[in-house]
């Protein structure tokens, strides 16, 4: 049967309230959490954790989440605090730690009072890194039906939400719990001080017989001292480019013309600030990758994409896309792959590099990104998929400009209709 839609009643007006309607929701597509608790100062602890450890900028990719802050009043008194070094020299289990606060889920005050008592499991962002012990990287959410208060429960610790701190509907909600989460097989009694592994890089490089451009580099840039005193911190993941990928190096890419500050940055380009075995950068759920570069540069730059493209690690930059070639060394809290391409980051070789006029490169298209599959959930085990996937703030933005496209197009064919 065919059905017939009238549109005399139908309006330019009334189409532009339900467009306008229909768009409220767009999502925001970078977070910045230091700006966004700098205006709290009962939770500065807290965000300070954030911003000294690399877990601020893993952040910024992410379009959707729901972060539980322990104000310092909880926080000072807990063992996080009491027994670690000070932030300069903080760990991985810090960063971990800091990271199952992070719910890959946004949550309004009203949809965890519609959370059933038997509770809901939630993935956090502890769980994307790889290290959850057994893969306990989830938390277990439940609503007392008497008191209708909200707790989060790990298999070692319980947290009550206090209040809503600040939200953007749809994108981000901050609630203040009252105490601090601990994720199976963590001891924050224990010393979170690894004793250093006492790794010579570049004679490790030299012995590989096949890294001696990248070991000269090193030693003549001064940056290996850095690498190497955080051997016993949070450990350290290095993508050294093999000889053949420095002399296969376009010429007009101008590497070596780079000023010698300029190519220290390069090299910490080349290292992720965690320790990342072979298996865990196969199964990488969080694509975009934060390097010693980004700390020192800021959230959001001098980032790399990191996949599995064609059976094997790839690596893109937006400029080339590397692979990983093999394994040079392996030993927690160390890993160093040979790859087939040096890393050039968009900041210095891109279309508008920092400190230089306009240049053209060809920008190597972003992989296809294949995400692993998890574990079958049980009570404390995640769940099949992330609550709320990473999206890539570049494909989120092409999407929605498309969006607008068609809304445009919209209006226009709606109004020629509505003048004849």
């Amino acid at each position: 049967m065919a059905v017939t839609i009238s549109l005399s009643h139908f309006t330019l007006p009334t189409f532009l309230y339900f467009l306008l309607l229909s768009t409220s929701h767009l999502p925001i597509f970078a977070i910045n959490i230091t700006n966004l608790l700098s205006s709290y100062p009962e939770i500065s602890d807290f965000a300070n954790l954030l911003a000294t450890t690399s877990v601020a900028a893993d952040l910024t990719q992410r379009s959707y989440l729901t972060l539980l802050v322990v104000p310092n009043t909880f926080l000072r008194s807990s063992d996080l605090l009491n027994n670690r070094s000070p932030p300069s020299s903080s760990s991985s289990n810090l960063g971990d730690v800091l990271r199952y606060h992070i719910l890959l889920e946004y949550f309004s005050w009203s949809d965890l009072r519609l959370i059933p008592p038997t509770g809901k499991l939630v993935t956090t962002l502890f769980q994307t890194t790889g290290r959850a012990p057994n893969n306990f990287g989830s938390v277990n959410i439940t609503r007392n039906v008497n008191s209708n208060s909200i707790t989060i429960h790990s298999p070692t610790s319980n947290a009550t939400i206090l209040g809503l701190l600040k939200t953007l509907p749809n994108n981000i909600s901050v609630f203040k719990v009252d105490s601090l989460l601990v994720p199976n097989g963590f001891d924050l009694m224990a010393s979170e001080t690894r004793p250093p592994l006492g790794l010579n890089i570049t004679k490790t490089l030299i012995d590989a017989h096949n890294f001696n451009v990248a070991a000269s580099m090193l030693t003549a840039s001064g940056v290996e001292e850095e690498f190497e005193r955080d051997e016993g911190g949070a450990g350290l993941t290095l993508f050294v480019p093999t000889d053949e990928a420095f002399s296969d190096m376009s010429s007009s890419m101008k590497f070596q013309s780079l000023p010698a500050e300029k190519k220290a940055v390069v090299l910490r380009f080349h290292v992720l600030h965690s320790y990342y075995p072979l298996g865990s950068l196969e199964s990488i759920v969080n694509p975009v990758q934060p390097t010693l570069a980004t700390e020192q540069n800021g959230a959001g730059s001098f980032t790399l994409n990191i996949s599995r493209v064609n059976g094997s690690v790839g690596i893109n930059t937006g400029i080339v896309q590397a692979s990983v070639t093999q394994t040079v060394f392996d030993q927690n809290p160390v890993a160093i792959f040979g790859v087939s391409k040096v890393l050039l980051p968009q900041e210095f070789f891109g279309k508008n590099p920092i400190g230089s006029g306009s240049g053209e490169s060809v920008v190597a298209s972003p992989p296809e990104i294949s995400l692993s599959p998890v574990n079958s959930p049980e009570i404390f085990s995640p769940p099949s998929h992330l609550s709320s996937p990473p999206i890539l703030g570049k494909e989120v933005s092409s999407a929605a400009n498309r969006k607008k496209g068609i809304f445009l197009w919209c209006i226009g064919f709606f109004y020629l209709l509505a003048i004849n």
